[in-house]
C-alpha cells in the first residue's frame, strides 16, 4: 500500500429532427418556385403582377434558397465536429487518465485513486468490493494538503488477496483539533475503449463510460512498482 504526494499535472446535440426539417424546407421551396413560375406564365397581360408584390415574392424566394444553403452548411459543420470528437476519443485509448469518482479497477498493478485534502489531516481509508459491498481494507494514514494518490495492492486488512474487479474508496479525515477535513476523490485508470456509436463518443475508464470532457488530467505513462501494503509515504 502506498500513499504518495503528486503534482497536479462539447457536443453536437441530436439531429433526429434535422432530416424532416430539411425535407419540409425543400418541399416548400419547390412548391413556392412552381407557384411563382405558374403565376408568371398565366398572368393577365392587361393586368400584370404588381411590381411590389413581385419583388416581395422574389425576396421570399431568395430567403428560402438561403435557408437551404445554411442547412447544408450546418450539416457539414456538424459532421466535421462529430469526426473531430471521434478522433479525440480514439486518441485517449491506452492512456492513463484521471476523472472524478471513487470506483476503480483492481489489476495486477493494484488500484490507484487520487484525492485532495484541504489541509494536513489524519485520514481513514476504507475500500469496498463494489460487487458485494464487503469491506476489503481499512487503514489510517497521515496526509498532507493538496493533491495526492493512494495505491492499494489488493491485500485486505487480514492479508487476504482480493480478486480483480471494481473497488470503491471512501476517505474520512480530521485535523489536529479533530475537526472534519474535506477530502475529494478521483480515479486514475487506463482508457480501455472508445465507443463511437454514442453521441458524443464515450470512453471506458475502470469499467464505466465517460465523455472526454470529464477527463481532468492525463498521467504520463511510467513503470508502476507493485505496491507494498505495509508502507505509507
Amino acid at each position: 500500500m502506498s500513499l504518495i504526494n503528486s503534482a497536479t499535472a462539447t457536443t453536437p446535440t441530436g439531429t433526429s429532427s434535422k432530416t424532416s426539417t430539411d425535407q419540409m424546407v425543400a418541399s416548400n421551396f419547390t412548391t413556392f418556385l412552381q407557384l411563382l413560375t405558374t403565376q408568371l406564365q398565366n398572368q393577365n397581360p392587361l393586368d400584370p403582377l404588381d411590381t411590389n408584390q413581385f419583388t416581395q415574392q422574389l425576396v421570399q424566394f431568395a430567403q428560402v434558397e438561403q435557408q437551404m444553403k445554411s442547412n447544408d452548411q450546418l450539416s457539414s459543420i456538424l459532421a466535421l465536429q462529430k469526426n473531430a470528437q471521434q478522433t479525440t476519443a480514439m486518441a485517449y485509448v491506452g492512456y492513463t487518465v484521471v476523472v472524478d469518482g471513487s470506483t476503480t479497477e483492481l489489476t495486477t498493478n493494484g488500484a490507484t485513486w487520487s484525492f485532495n485534502s484541504t489541509k494536513p489531516a489524519t485520514a481513514t481509508v476504507t475500500i469496498k468490493d463494489e460487487a458485494t459491498g464487503q469491506t476489503a481494507y481499512t487503514g489510517t494514514y497521515s496526509v498532507s494538503s493538496g493533491d495526492q494518490k493512494f495505491t492499494w495492492d489488493g491485500k485486505g486488512s487480514d492479508g487476504k488477496q482480493w480478486p480483480p474487479g471494481n473497488y470503491t474508496i471512501a476517505i474520512t479525515a480530521v485535523d489536529a483539533n479533530q475537526k472534519a477535513v474535506n477530502v475529494s476523490t478521483e480515479i486514475q485508470a487506463v482508457v480501455t475503449a472508445a465507443n463511437m456509436q454514442d453521441d458524443p463518443p464515450t470512453l471506458t475508464i475502470a469499467g464505466k463510460d465517460y465523455t472526454a470532457d470529464k477527463i481532468k488530467r492525463i498521467v504520463i505513462p511510467s513503470t508502476v512498482p507493485k505496491p507494498d501494503s505495509e508502507t505509507a509515504s
